[in-house]
């Protein structure tokens, strides 16, 4: 039977799409390979990997080394200032691996300490918004579970580039010049990034020779190097010249964590995420309500399914930030909020005539912006959902750079609470919630790593994608490619929708009471950027894919 299922499956993602090859929407054709293949938001980066794994490497090596030139090409989303979650795909006992790489807060940084200075909210830049990096603990602890190459090899094209430069990419010069009239008072960061006092054009070549040398110490030294060495020391004297909270021990001490994926099923695929502190949850629950309504019958991105598309996510939003928190800390209702009776129960605050303005949290059973995102198959079947990011992709994180390092610090702990009745409430040593998500979704013997990076838009682009695939055929890169939509406020009727949704689909959405915020037609900004790869196992054909709303591309491991 599930062979069966995989069989059709296959065929929705692929023969509809190859049926209509000759007039279709799609950008661009799905890659495919019997070898292995890298998907990430940078070309540069995606043959980075693909050139580990031509050597022999494996997809979780291939990983890391595509990160780590993504940390050089794309230094306001993400690098080695920021924190990591990956889901990891076992080929050879088909088990998933979660890792939460996500970093605490300084042990003297809590919600009485910035009251007492009379901050009223949690600040989203500078030096108290930095939360410990996970990113390097991350690599390492993949390395170590999964690895076969050694952090040297796997990080030298990237030291390479930092020393001779690379020819910026169009969207990220973007970025890059957005973010710098935030970044005019900080001498380290204009040093770093701006060193002629302008941010570098697209396909200008940009050198980072202090990142060079930060690389160079994990190389030699391993994670040691940056939570206990030369690195880590020159972490803790931004910080006091900046009058932060960080001490040795908050980086010495930090671990990531181990964790077992959660599910739910959408007609017939299971589809995986991390648990709390990220907001995974509310692609589960989203995807639960979803799963009640006649998607399919209603027709693609028609006003009905984007109508109940857009309310199952202001539901699902409503629980995630009411209960989402640190598990160490707070008592979360995992089960209840992914339930299908909690969404049966839930689904029915739609009103199919009329947009909501606003949802309050539910009582689930047991209730007591920039990123990269990229995944990776080889050869064999495994297979490797990463994200990774330093929060704000406009400022570059905290906007804090460790000055002769070449890395910003995250501001991820703009994402806690001050206010003493909330789980997020900032405490020492405790993990913010986080918005950046891995995924993954497998039915009979396909599998497919995916994700969509964009701040909170990123659980409701999961949702989108599950159904583009599931409800509506298309393959992955045509679920990719699909316009969507995107909440970025938990309260209110606004919605961005991009300008590829027909006018008449617009107009219908209006007179339902959504306030539409127009974007372009593939709105990186607002909707994000995805990658997924997928393998059929009963054929051991490899497929990848990369979001047009980037400057990516899916690279397959030439084989000789």
């Amino acid at each position: 039977m599930f062979k069966q299922v995989a069989f059709v499956s296959l065929s929705l993602l692929i023969g509809i799409a190859s049926a209509n090859a000759q007039d279709r929407s799609q950008s661009r054709s799905m890659v495919a390979s019997k070898a292995g293949i890298v998907a990430s938001e940078s070309v540069l980066a995606s043959e980075a990997g693909a050139r580990i794994l031509e050597q022999g490497g494996n997809a979780i090596d291939a990983a890391v080394a595509t990160n780590a030139m993504m940390g050089l090409i794309a230094p306001m989303n993400d690098g080695i200032g920021g924190d990591l979650f990956a889901i990891v795909y076992e080929a050879k006992t088909g088990k998933l691996y979660g890792l939460n790489s996500s970093g605490w807060a300084p042990a003297r940084l809590t919600a009485n300490y910035l009251l007492a200075q009379g901050i009223e909210k949690m600040p989203q830049r500078g030096i108290n918004s930095v939360t410990v990096p996970g990113a390097v603990a991350g690599w390492d602890a993949l390395l170590k579970r999964f690895g076969t190459k050694t952090m040297a090899e796997l990080l030298a094209p990237a030291i390479a580039y930092a020393d001779r430069g690379y020819p910026v990419g169009e969207v990220v010069s973007v970025y890059w010049r957005d973010s710098l009239p935030l970044m005019k008072t900080e001498i380290a960061s204009m040093k770093t990034y701006f060193p002629a006092g302008r941010s570098p054009a697209s396909g200008e070549v940009f050198r980072n020779p202090d990142l060079a040398w930060s690389y160079r110490e994990i190389a030699a030294h391993g994670r040691d190097a940056f939570y206990k060495g030369e690195i880590a020391r020159k972490i803790l004297a931004e910080s006091d010249l900046h009058h932060g909270t960080m001490t040795a021990e908050d980086l010495a001490d930090f671990q990531p964590e181990w964790v077992d994926p959660i599910s739910t099923t959408y007609h017939g695929w299971t589809v995986y995420e991390l648990p709390p502190n990220g907001q995974g949850i509310a692609a589960l629950e989203m995807l639960n309500i979803m799963e009640r309504f006649p998607l399919a019958d209603m027709g693609h991105n028609s006003a009905r399914a984007l109508h109940t598309m857009i309310e199952a996510k202001k539901i699902a939003y409503a629980d995630m930030i009411r209960y989402d928190a640190d598990p160490r800390f707070a008592k979360i209702p995992v089960d209840g909020l992914k339930s299908k009776e909690y969404a049966a129960a839930r689904s029915k605050l739609i009103n199919p005539e009329h947009a909501s303005c606003g949802q309050m949290a539910g009582k689930p059973p047991g209730t007591d912006n920039g990123t990269t995102y990229l995944s990776v198959v080889d050869k064999d079947g495994n297979m490797v959902s990463l994200i990774q990011s330093n929060f704000a992709t406009v400022g570059f994180g905290s906007g804090v750079t460790v000055g002769g390092a070449g890395f910003v610090l995250q501001n991820r702990g703009g994402l806690f609470s001050l206010d003493k009745s909330s789980p997020d409430v900032l405490a020492g040593h405790k993990r913010p919630v986080h918005t950046i998500i891995p995924a993954f979704m497998q039915s009979g013997d396909v599998r497919i790593a995916f994700g969509i990076m964009g701040g909170w838009n990123q659980a409701q682009a999961h949702a989108q994608f599950v159904s583009n695939l599931v409800d509506f055929g298309m393959n992955i890169q045509g679920a990719l490619d699909a316009p969507r939509f995107s909440k970025e406020t938990f309260a209110g009727c606004d919605v961005n929708i991009e300008s590829r949704i027909p006018d008449k689909v617009r107009a219908e959405l209006t007179v339902l009471g959504h306030k539409l915020v127009m974007r372009g037609d593939y709105s990186s900004t607002r909707m994000g950027s995805g990658q997924a790869v997928m393998r059929d196992f009963t054929t051991g054909v490899n497929f990848g894919a990369s979001d047009p709303r980037k400057d990516g591309a899916a690279v397959l491991e030439l084989v000789p």
